[in-house]
């Protein structure tokens, strides 16, 4: 099975409240995955090298990186809009406007995602 990423190219930067929107209204149709990122962490940096590299889920359409250190209102919000105590990094599967996983540190690993 062919990985969707493959690349750090293949992240969308969720960067404003209207992307956000947007992922709301498509995991509706698709599962989103959003991780919160932190470029002055180094345990964060491990995170999404092991999201790049061994991702395979062809369930999840979409893969959006947020730079918490450039949007952090917007973290705040995505806690706030789903439920979720707010950590970095951390990766969360958004389906039907919820969170249906959430993970940080690390807990994140391919295995655990639905």
């Amino acid at each position: 099975m062919e990985s969707i990423i493959s690349q750090p190219t293949s992240w969308i930067d969720l960067n404003s409240e209207m992307i956000l929107q947007d992922i709301l209204k498509l995991s509706f149709i698709d599962k989103v995955l959003i991780f919160k990122h932190s470029t002055r962490c180094s345990i964060s940096f491990m995170a999404k090298n092991r999201i790049e590299s061994g991702f395979t889920n062809p369930k999840i359409s979409k893969c959006y990186l947020l730079d918490l250190l450039k949007n952090s209102e917007l973290s705040n919000n995505i806690a706030t809009n789903f439920n979720v105590f707010h950590e970095s990094p951390q990766v969360l599967i958004i389906k039907e406007g919820k969170t249906i996983f959430n993970a940080s540190h690390g807990d994140i690993n391919w295995k655990d995602i639905p």
